[in-house]
């Protein structure tokens, strides 16, 4: 792929230099040149005006001498560094005072005063007595209200020009420094931006192409080490998922084909008659169970999925949570009936009405009260309180059973994980349970936490909003 934005930044700034140089060669040259000739021409104009004034006049009074004159106009000269004429009015010379390498002429051939027009000078050989351009100014000679002569100051172009060179010197470095300037601001686009945008863009191909073990090696304190950490990030977790997706996959796989592969083998083994008819009701009543488990784990999955999708709309309502825990406790009298095991509640006076999804909230207390039976020793309680501070109602299901690891506790919440302690306790969980307790009450923005200790018990604690007074 070509590096398009890169090769734009390179066409931007060679074009930005040759404007530069363009732009200051031809039109800031030109355009200093122009005011430097105005304000010379001005100048010289004040000048010629000057010496009309006060000079000149005096060639024409008795005892006037044309030597006094030529002096002062060498003086002139030197002070001016131009031509200095004295003509009369008809243009023929009477003094002058030249640069080197130019002559005055006896007369000047169609001289015309009126030439010079209201522009105060003109420009060029004037009538060709001149080998280059030079600026013209011409002021009037008078004595006694009459036009005696002219003054005619002639001061070259190139003079003018060599200032002018002098003049933009300065700013030809500047420019020049600009330019290095920008090349530095350009070394520093490709360095800090261009570079670390080509690595985003290669980790992004390699995420895509399935490679999550890349890592961008940006680490600024910007922008684009922000984005790239965010990048970084972003792979890690997928890569995490993706394993996490490994293991469902396989945790589901093993918990469908355990159930499945003891269905088929009784089914085969009753078919075949390595079974007796007189035992088909005993394996019947293995196959029933294990069409449970299969059920169970059916029924888990799409729970979970139905919070994964994040469509799940919570339909709350206003309830008593008390009469809901009394209803939930009463359908496990049978597994306590069996174990000798005694559900004790510990409720509040004044019924505590909640603000919540009935059936994810009956759900979760069904896992719990589930679990504590299940993990409880024999002929033990199982105690569930519930209790109110501030705008809060607080259920706790507690009890008295084998515990739970220290290490294990961060783990109990993982979606198909059963700890070491319940494998010979209960074959059939799924191990959803309490991933399905957590996400219901994720969903409703409240919050569960677990306190246990191995061999004493467990207590899992979670809230709930009461109604909005308001609303």
């Amino acid at each position: 792929m070509k590096s398009t934005l890169y090769l734009k930044f390179i066409g931007i700034y060679i074009v930005f230099g040759f404007l530069s140089f363009f732009t200051v060669s031809i039109l800031t040259s030109q355009l200093m040149m122009d005011k430097l000739m105005e304000n010379d021409s001005r100048n010289l104009y004040k000048e010629a005006t000057l010496i009309s004034n006060d000079y000149l006049p005096s060639y024409f009074m008795e005892g006037g001498s044309a030597w006094a004159v030529h002096n002062q106009l060498n003086a002139m000269r030197l002070y001016l560094n131009s031509s200095l004429w004295f003509v009369d009015s008809d243009g023929v010379l009477i003094t002058s005072s030249n640069l080197d390498n130019t002559k005055a002429p006896t007369a000047i051939d169609n001289f015309d005063p009126a030439e010079i027009g209201s522009n105060q000078h003109i420009t060029g050989n004037y009538h060709g007595y001149f080998d280059e351009d030079v600026i013209t100014v011409m002021a009037p000679v008078t004595r006694g209200f009459y036009i005696k002569g002219y003054m005619l100051i002639h001061k070259p172009v190139s003079y003018i020009q060599d200032v002018c060179d002098q003049m933009m010197f300065p700013v030809y470095i500047t420019i020049a420094a600009i330019f290095i300037l920008s090349f530095i601001i350009l070394l520093g686009f490709h360095f800090f931006i261009y570079r670390p945008l080509r690595q985003i863009t290669e980790a992004a191909k390699q995420y895509a192409s399935g490679n999550l073990t890349y890592e961008i090696p940006v680490y600024t304190h910007d922008e684009i080490g922000y984005l790239s950490a965010s990048m970084n990030y972003m792979s890690a977790q997928l890569k995490d998922m993706e394993e996490y997706q490994k293991k469902i996959v396989a945790n589901v796989s093993h918990d469908f084909r355990s159930p499945l592969t003891s269905i088929k083998g009784y089914v085969e083994a009753m078919t075949d008659g390595t079974i007796p008819p007189e035992l088909h009701g005993k394996y019947l009543d293995i196959i029933l169970f294990e069409t449970e488990r299969l059920t169970d784990l059916t029924k888990d999955l799409l729970t979970l999925n139905e919070f994964d999708t994040k469509e799940m709309m919570l339909v709350k309502s206003e309830f008593d949570i008390q009469e809901m825990i009394k209803n939930t406790a009463a359908s496990f009298e049978g597994a306590c009936t069996s174990k000798h095991i005694f559900i004790r509640l510990l409720l509040l006076h004044d019924p505590p009405i909640v603000y919540a999804d009935k059936g994810k909230i009956q759900q979760v207390l069904y896992n719990l009260i589930d679990n504590a039976i299940k993990f409880s020793e024999n002929q033990s309680d199982v105690i569930i309180e519930v209790s109110q501070r501030n705008e809060k109602i607080f259920i706790s299901v507690k009890d008295s059973g084998i515990g739970i690891p220290r290490k294990e506790l961060n783990k109990i919440w993982e979606r198909f994980y059963k700890s070491d302690l319940s494998r010979g306790k209960d074959k059939k969980g799924t191990g959803l349970g309490l991933a399905i307790v957590k996400e219901a009450i994720q969903a409703h923005d409240e919050h569960i936490n677990v306190i246990s200790t191995e061999g004493v018990g467990t207590e899992f604690i979670f809230s709930l909003s009461k109604p909005d007074p308001k609303s």
